[in-house]
């Protein structure tokens, strides 16, 4: 019950702007996908072609094997909640939910009901009527009540409040658990729900910086503490990401995987070494030019 992603050489343009760039990528089934990038790296673009909501303007995009745009199996089994609920204006909750079951083919009532009762939706009010949070909500309940083997979250909780959005998270993990199927959030949020992902996928001007298994890039990234001269000697020829210094002692922050033999070294010099959080990555390999002089 989860789809498959298949880019190769993926380009996408807006007449004189390109916002995808020659992407490759490849996210197998039934994984929780975090997508990352800076606004205008191309996230909403890539999700609108994977969902069928934009055509490629060259290369090669399959989902579970086809080509999306206009394929009504894949249409069928693909669900895409963007910031802003997609649901008539004037139709209720009620109806927009009922709307979504003629729909879906794996929708689960009572799931939706669950969800409904869960963020506590006012079933009887036109969509119209509900407050940012509520449509964020409603966005949610169809995402996740759909079961859809490839279900897109474009930014679609940040309406929510914070208890709203951890309700999703803890909805989103058991759910998946008993219903796996390939899940891709985009996020700002990154320190947030970066828990929720197995795999992490960062764009950057339309190109892919990082794919990677969400705990393979925590270990890239480390950060040295102790003596400023000892840091200094201990990190050359490594790849500084960043440092900061209090008197005499000096952090510095480096993009590097440290074995078990580098960590003992690190210790025998007194220094201390100390995890790096996903968003102090992500905000490394995705800083342009200008702010790295």
């Amino acid at each position: 019950m989860s789809l498959s992603v298949h880019l190769r050489d993926l380009s996408l343009r807006y007449g004189e702007t390109t916002a995808l760039d020659g992407l490759s990528l490849e996210l197998a089934g039934g994984k929780v996908y975090g997508l990352l990038g800076r606004n205008g790296s191309g996230k909403t673009s890539l999700l609108s072609v994977l969902a069928a909501r934009r055509r490629a303007s060259a290369g090669t995009v399959l989902v579970d094997g086809e080509d999306p745009f206009e394929n009504t199996r894949i249409m069928r089994r693909t669900c895409f909640i963007r910031d802003e609920v997609d649901a008539y204006e004037q139709t209720s909750v009620r109806q927009a939910l009922r709307f979504a079951a003629r729909l879906r083919p794996h929708w689960d009532e009572d799931y939706a009901h669950h969800l409904v009762d869960t963020f506590k939706l006012p079933v009887k009010k036109k969509v119209s009527a509900l407050s940012r949070g509520m449509k964020s909500a409603l966005g949610i309940t169809l995402g996740l009540a759909c079961r859809a083997p490839l279900t897109i979250f474009d930014e679609s909780y940040l309406g929510m409040d914070a208890p709203s959005r951890y309700a999703f998270y803890d909805e989103l993990l058991s759910d998946y658990a008993e219903n796996p199927r390939t899940i891709i959030l985009s996020t700002h949020l990154i320190e947030e729900v970066n828990s929720l992902f197995e795999e992490i996928v960062i764009l950057d001007n339309g190109r892919l910086v990082l794919h990677e298994e969400v705990d393979t890039l925590r270990a890239r990234g480390v950060s040295v503490t102790g003596p400023a001269e000892v840091v200094d000697r201990f990190t050359a020829g490594l790849t500084v990401l960043g440092e900061q210094r209090l008197g005499n002692t000096k952090a510095v922050t480096v993009y590097e995987r440290f074995d078990d033999a580098r960590r003992r070294a690190a210790r025998a010099a007194g220094l201390e070494l100390g995890a790096v959080p996903v968003q102090d990555l992500f905000v490394h390999l995705t800083r342009q030019p200008e702010a790295q002089r």
